[in-house]
């Protein structure tokens, strides 16, 4: 792995920032995260036309720029400093590459160009709390874990020539908002039990979007009730979901490992930009040695957890399943530096007017959705065969 980045990536990232710092500061992410949406559109459509950022990753006979994934992955660490309130992650991420993987010709020209050029938003719907699960990154993946109508999760039955879907699914990342859903369905009955997904319009008659209450503001998150809506099968029927969601998965575990490296580095940056203001006993409290000393201790956390992700970054589109490690060690880092800077920044770290308390609240939330870091360690060391023949379950 060759550690400098291309010429590029480096005009990406700065460009990327340039950008967010001028229209992504405290009062336009206050404002953003009020709205019903919950995400900035006019940022989303400036992303979209000025850097083709929702269509990175996306080639470019589907109107994309045709970059690869490390292109994107790497950008993100721009839009995890600044929280950036987009949604980048479930469109681009989540449900594009499994439409580009799964989906028909037919329905990539329809879909993809839409995603792409930022007109059409998407949203990746599985029963919660099961996301890291459907995404492989907490454990195998298989199983009937898109459950089924009334017992959980959402049903899928045959209507015509057509399919209608019944059920509910929550914690739906941009659920609420977004023009297309992409719904995990429970088919088959006992006898052919499986899983598939669904295409749904987001104003389907007999949907119902509702946005909930999130840990982390800049995560918005809805429940979705399906009730005999119409749907389109994503594919076909002898298409098999578990190993494109699970690509999908180590994809997201990279992308989210550059976020969350993104907000821990600015988290350290403000804090100490507050440190070298404050003063107590006539000199600033970030001369004392302690303070130093814990400042210290979050920076080597987060440098080490940026070196893991930009190899998972790197190696995403190798066929190495290093995301969960990195996206593991990134929250962890997220989580020291946002605590360290809500603890040296004093009463006012926690007030709801600073941001310190939003970055812990990012690593939380995000820890809830993809986690827990440990089950992400655990899953990578029983893949891996670390305690094969030990004795030792993990």
């Amino acid at each position: 792995m060759d550690p400098r980045l291309t010429a590029e990536q480096d005009e990406i990232r700065r460009t990327l920032r340039e950008l967010l710092h001028k229209r992504c500061g405290p009062e336009e992410l206050r404002a953003a995260l009020d709205t019903p949406a919950g995400h900035d559109r006019a940022l989303w459509t400036t992303l979209a036309e000025q850097l083709g950022l929702p269509g990175l990753a996306v080639p470019e006979a589907y109107g994309g720029v045709g970059c690869a994934r490390t292109d994107l992955a790497l950008a993100a660490e721009e839009t995890g400093r600044a929280l950036a309130p987009t949604p980048l992650l479930a469109t681009s991420v989540l449900a594009a590459p499994l439409i580009l993987a799964l989906g028909t010709d037919a329905q990539r020209a329809r879909l993809l160009p839409r995603l792409t050029d930022g007109t059409l938003t998407a949203a990746l719907a599985v029963p919660a709390p099961v996301l890291a699960t459907a995404l492989a990154l907490t454990g195998p993946g298989g199983g009937d874990w898109s459950g089924g109508g009334r017992a959980g999760g959402v049903q899928a039955r045959r209507a015509g020539d057509g399919w209608r879907l019944y059920g509910e699914a929550a914690q739906v990342l941009d659920g609420h908002s977004a023009g297309l859903l992409l719904v995990a369905a429970h088919t088959g009955g006992f006898v052919r039990s499986r899983t598939l997904l669904f295409l749904v319009a987001g104003d389907a008659a007999g949907a119902v979007r509702t946005r909930q209450t999130a840990l982390d503001p800049t995560r918005p998150q809805a429940r979705v009730q399906l009730r005999h809506v119409e749907a389109e099968l994503l594919g076909d029927e002898e298409t098999q979901v578990d190993g494109p969601l699970a690509r999908t998965g180590e994809f997201a575990a990279a992308f989210l490992a550059c976020e969350a490296v993104g907000a821990a580095d600015r988290a350290l940056e403000r804090t100490v930009e507050y440190l070298k203001q404050r003063e107590q006993f006539g000199r600033a409290i970030g001369s004392f040695q302690a303070v130093q000393h814990r400042l210290a201790d979050v920076y080597v956390q987060v440098q080490a957890a940026r070196s893991a992700a930009y190899y998972a970054a790197w190696a995403t589109g190798r066929g190495e399943d290093v995301g969960g490690l990195a996206l593991a060690q990134a929250l962890q880092a997220l989580r020291l530096a946002a605590a360290e800077g809500i603890q040296l920044h004093g009463g006012i770290g926690f007030t709801w007017e600073h941001q310190a308390h939003l970055y812990f609240k990012r690593a939380a939330g995000d820890e809830l959705l993809f986690g827990p870091v440990h089950r992400l360690r655990a899953h990578a060391a029983e893949e891996s065969g670390l305690f094969a023949g030990a004795g030792v379950t993990v």
